[in-house]
């Protein structure tokens, strides 16, 4: 079933509408008409099953069937701190990552860092990379729209990840994995878990140690170097399953 996500003053008791470019979405590419049946979600948790009532130039009118919480969603807030990386990257990762439950993504500048953006090509490309966010999460019937932040600094995003409940950085020089494995566990029955992913050059050792010190833990992926697009990606699909299976049955 199609899902889109609408705004949740444009949704009533027993009815609802969607505006915007997913009207002609709806009707032009989907050619979808009266009587059918599409899923909205209001981005706060809950869904709603609908039946195209009809359709207007400038809207799509709703009645509302049924609706439920959202169970796409993950029970921990997950947030990737990934450093900017070269060329068109970091689309790939924003998408995966929302895929992967992301509920954050903040794009970190690194000393290692070759992109240099000043504050109106940031903005802009933040506008882009949340428009793919916003198309990952209805591909993959997100109960939300994860918030791409505003490029931050190292200092900064180690400021946000002390406001969470647990924070990891995989480090390449970090081998010790039933170490890695003991905290992989631990963390997942937390509320907020951090990652951060370094460059393509990786962290410095300076930036490691400013991590940990604002509370990050090491941990080793493996015996492979992994490129920065993969790094988070492979992490994210670990704490994916280990939530997903400590939790199972409680939704």
């Amino acid at each position: 079933m199609y899902r889109f996500f609408v705004p949740v003053e444009q949704i009533f008791e027993k009815t609802a509408e969607i505006t915007g470019d997913d009207v002609n979405h709806i009707k032009n590419v989907l050619r979808m008409g009266t009587g059918g049946h599409i899923m909205i979600t209001d981005g706060r948790g809950t869904d709603y099953h609908c039946i195209i009532r009809g359709l207007e130039p400038d809207r799509v009118l709703l009645d509302i069937e049924e609706k439920e919480p959202v169970r796409t969603e993950l029970p921990v807030e997950i947030v990737l701190f990934q450093a900017l990386p070269k060329a068109d990257k970091m689309e790939l990762i924003i998408q995966k990552a929302v895929e992967l439950g992301a509920a954050r993504i903040v794009p970190v500048r690194t000393r290692r860092s070759v992109v240099r953006l000043d504050d109106k090509k940031a903005e802009k490309k933040r506008q882009r990379w949340q428009s793919i966010a916003e198309a990952a999460a209805k591909q993959s019937g997100r109960g939300i729209v994860p918030e791409v932040g505003e490029v931050a600094s190292f200092g900064e995003a180690c400021r946000q990840a002390q406001e969470l409940g647990h924070c990891i950085i995989p480090y390449e020089l970090y081998d010790d994995m039933s170490e890695t494995a003991k905290t992989m566990s631990q963390i997942v029955q937390g509320s907020s878990i951090g990652i951060f992913i370094g460059p393509e050059g990786g962290f410095e050792r300076s930036e490691v140690e400013q991590a940990m010190e604002a509370g990050a833990l090491p941990v080793s992926l493996g015996r492979r170097i992994l490129r920065t697009e993969t790094a988070g990606l492979a992490i994210l699909s670990v704490l994916m399953f280990q939530i997903e299976k400590d939790y199972a049955g409680e939704v």
